[in-house]
């Protein structure tokens, strides 16, 4: 039996998936070592609460 997901759990489904794309795109890119070391990167900046100076970057 299986139990529907809250409004929630769907929100957090679909940033999963988004990051799951975001990492094979690097991967296929640049490699899964570059992938990684990104991804840890994000992260830290998420436990540091650093995210608001990134935004100041310009692509």
């Amino acid at each position: 039996m299986s139990q529907a997901l809250s409004a929630e759990e769907q929100s957090k489904d679909r940033y999963f998936q988004k990051l799951a794309k975001v990492a094979g795109e690097m991967v296929e890119e640049h490699g899964k070592d570059f992938a990684a070391g990104a991804l840890v990167l994000a992260a830290r900046w998420v436990s540091e609460n650093r995210l608001s100076k990134t935004e100041d970057v310009k692509h």
